[in-house]
């Protein structure tokens, strides 16, 4: 049988770094084996809709490669593929009150009064109202009457409270639970749409999906969902449970922390590719250590036997590490691209900014960087003569300012200002003097930069400020040590 993958999202915002997984392993799984990755949209639930949360559904998955073979923009024969256009279709009435006439199902018609007053369960931390099944005991007359009278009803599951129910997890094994704990859930609403859990089985069996892939926060809804199958007497897809994922603090990974979306975390300066090759990780490990990945690699070595049933971390400092080994990796042109909106947000003078970015390309870990490694061109900074004592170089304060004001002459009679120019005078000066580079340079590079940290040496940057900047610079400096 052809593998069959779907990612079903919900249109309620950006992609939760844990719905950009789901949808990553979907598609890994489905092109690794040869099969077919579907998008369908999951709007059932009109109160959570957002605003061109569809568009960037679609902007997400062409951002990461995530291809669809199918969806509301491909049909592939299995259409509608929004889940709003499929009830249109009468499809989930229909297979509810196919239900129905099984009785496997039946119609609620209880009030809010009424359903405020039953008790309540405490599942998973959250209090849930269980329902006594009061309206399964309805006779056929009372349930038309009331429908002919319109009353407000809704369809809900008849799960027996007697025996188990078991179902298999490609990563869980086989799992039982109690049918007493199997709570009646609504199959549909009042408003006539479908609850996100019944049009999930109809769609996927409608549309021959093979492998169902999401969190394992749903391990506790699939008997619900193994109860509809049977009950059909349909075939149940691969279940495949994800770990959860967590922060470094080893808590749910929530949106308040700045990274758990696909958009916040480009907002922060980081590539798609990488952010791919990441996730991939967080709770899929291949058969070497290895970690670098492309997309065409993670389809041919992806096994879901190999994803892991512990909570995976999202480490930021482990994603801008391997953020900063994909821009190293990278075109310069491509970079140069994505890194000049940064380099125009702090440098407004007429620099070589091309320069300027080949000489952070291998310093940054993420775009944002960038700001904090040249802001010096544009400005020099407020600096402690201090910084021209470095133990290592054999420089101090005296030292410097010698270095500094032998050196002014020989910069103001320079009309070279490139940067090999600028190494040949400085290193001839080096040589006379009998020291080593590093007690010339420490001190220039110091006196034009402001800073212990620079993406570059003292000729590089001197070449990019050009000449009278660099002297004004030169002259400062040895202002500030002869006053110090």
């Amino acid at each position: 049988m052809k593998i069959r993958t779907r990612y079903a999202p919900s249109p309620t915002g950006k992609m939760h770094v844990g719905n950009l997984r789901s949808a990553l392993y979907e598609f890994l799984i489905a092109k690794h084996a040869g099969g077919d990755f579907m998008l369908r949209i999951e709007d059932t639930d009109q109160e959570r809709f957002v605003e061109g949360a569809t568009e960037i559904i679609y902007r997400t998955l062409e951002k990461t490669g995530l291809v669809h073979d199918e969806g509301p923009d491909k049909d592939g024969g299995y259409g509608p593929y929004v889940q709003s256009e499929r009830m249109k279709t009468g499809i989930y009435m229909k297979y509810a009150k196919e239900l129905i006439d099984k009785g496997e199902a039946y119609y609620c018609f209880c009030d809010k009064e009424r359903l405020a007053s039953l008790k309540t369960e405490v599942v998973e931390g959250k209090e849930i109202t269980v329902y006594d099944k009061h309206c399964l005991h309805l006779s056929k007359e009372e349930i038309e009457a009331n429908l002919a009278a319109g009353k407000p009803f809704v369809i809900r599951q008849n799960n027996p409270t007697e025996g188990t129910t078991t179902f298999h997890d490609e990563l869980y094994g086989d799992i039982t639970v109690e049918n007493a704990e199997l709570d009646d859930m609504i199959l549909i609403k009042s408003d006539g749409y479908p609850t996100y859990n019944f049009a999930n089985v109809v769609d996927d069996h409608t549309m021959n999906i093979t492998h169902v892939v999401r969190g394992n926060e749903y391990l506790s809804s699939s008997p619900k969902y193994q109860r509809l199958y049977d009950a059909f007497g349909w075939e149940s897809p691969v279940y495949v449970h994800l770990p959860l994922i967590t922060d470094e603090n080893h808590k749910k990974l929530a949106k308040r922390s700045g990274h758990a979306s696909f958009e916040d975390l480009l907002e922060q300066g980081f590539v798609s590719e990488a952010i791919v090759n990441y996730i991939a990780l967080l709770g899929w490990s291949p058969e070497d250590n290895r970690e670098i990945f492309s997309l065409e690699e993670l389809i041919r070595e992806f096994d879901y036997h190999r994803i892991s049933k512990s909570p995976a971390v999202f480490d930021i400092v482990k994603l801008r590490w391997m953020n900063g080994e994909y821009i190293k990796a990278m075109d310069f042109d491509k970079f140069y691209e994505m890194a000049e909106p940064y380099l125009k947000a702090v440098l407004t003078k007429n620099f070589d900014l091309k320069k300027i970015a080949n000489m952070v390309k291998t310093r940054i870990e993420v775009f944002p960087d960038i700001a904090g490694l040249v802001d010096f061109f544009q400005e020099l900074p407020e600096y402690d003569v201090e910084m021209y004592t470095h133990k290592k170089m054999k420089t101090d304060s005296v030292s410097s300012l010698q270095v500094l004001q032998d050196v002014l002459p020989l910069l103001e009679a320079q009309e070279d200002y490139s940067n090999d120019g600028l190494y040949q005078l400085l290193t001839k000066y080096v040589e006379e003097k009998g020291v080593k580079n590093g007690y010339v340079m420490w001190p220039v590079r110091t006196a034009v930069s402001g800073k212990q940290m620079t993406p570059a040496g003292a000729t590089e940057i001197m070449e990019v400020l050009g000449k009278e900047e660099t002297l004004k610079r030169i002259r400062k400096g040895i202002e500030k040590l002869q006053n110090a």
